[in-house]
């Protein structure tokens, strides 16, 4: 099983730092271990954040003048993060995870429309707070369950910021990174994790999230918001038969 834990985290950290669906691979890896629901949860959390480090490192190209950028958003998602951790310690999942899906297929969706060549970043009074409540929203969503969150957030930012896909990606690679960090703190000290799965994910993500940023940006924007389009409808159609499945 440890075998197959490292694996998943290869191809997680792959999926993750290029289209935000880590938890496509690492989740369910996490179940078929045999770890009960909240516990594969949390224990994705803290694979997730530990190996997000990876991701930023690959992501440094396209990260470069974007300090500002990232500084303001921050910390937006650290807040959020920090909130849907406490809702993990705090309330039953079952009815978040029936509005999951929903949510990632309509990010999905959104990701297949191409804006216009003359996109300009929201400038407006309104869609600056807007994006604000966004950002804070998925940080929750991400601290909470966070499987696609990338999705979602890929989604909004392509809207708000109106630039190319690859340096949007590296942003999400940073806020979910911090999302993802501050939740995991919050389940080391008060969650229920297992380390011994944790690690051998960990060290998979490591790989494929320092790999995937190397591989984005080798491909055409297209075939890459089309691809991070129908990996996360595929999920949205999983996470709604795993809802309805669960009594």
């Amino acid at each position: 099983m440890v075998a197959v834990l490292l694996l998943a985290g290869v191809a997680a950290g792959l999926t993750g730092s290029m289209a935000g669906l880590a938890s496509l691979f690492s989740y369910p890896a996490l179940l078929a271990a045999g770890l009960p629901p909240v516990v594969a949860n949390q224990t994705n959390t803290i694979a997730l954040a530990v190996s997000s480090v990876g991701s930023m490192l690959g992501s440094r190209p396209e990260l470069r003048g974007q300090a500002p950028r990232v500084l303001r958003l921050l910390p937006l998602t650290v807040l959020g993060g920090a909130i849907g951790a406490g809702l993990v310690l705090v309330t039953p999942s079952d009815a978040f995870a029936l509005i999951v899906p929903f949510l990632v297929a309509g990010a999905s969706l959104v990701l297949l429309w191409r804006p216009g060549t003359d996109a300009k970043p929201v400038s407006s009074r309104f869609g600056r707070a807007a994006t604000v409540v966004g950002v804070v929203l998925v940080g929750v969503y991400s601290g909470y369950f966070g499987a696609a969150a990338g999705v979602v957030m890929m989604a909004m930012l392509v809207r708000a910021l109106a630039d190319s896909l690859v340096r949007v990606n590296a942003v999400k690679n940073v806020l979910l990174g911090a999302s993802n960090a501050v939740a995991a703190i919050g389940f080391a000290v008060l969650g229920d994790v297992a380390w011994s799965s944790a690690l051998p994910l960990t060290l998979g993500l490591l790989v494929g999230n320092y790999c995937g940023p190397a591989i984005a940006r080798r491909l055409p924007p297209t075939v890459l918001r089309v691809g991070i389009a129908l990996a996360g409808l595929v999920l949205a159609a999983v996470l709604l038969q795993r809802a309805l499945a669960t009594p």
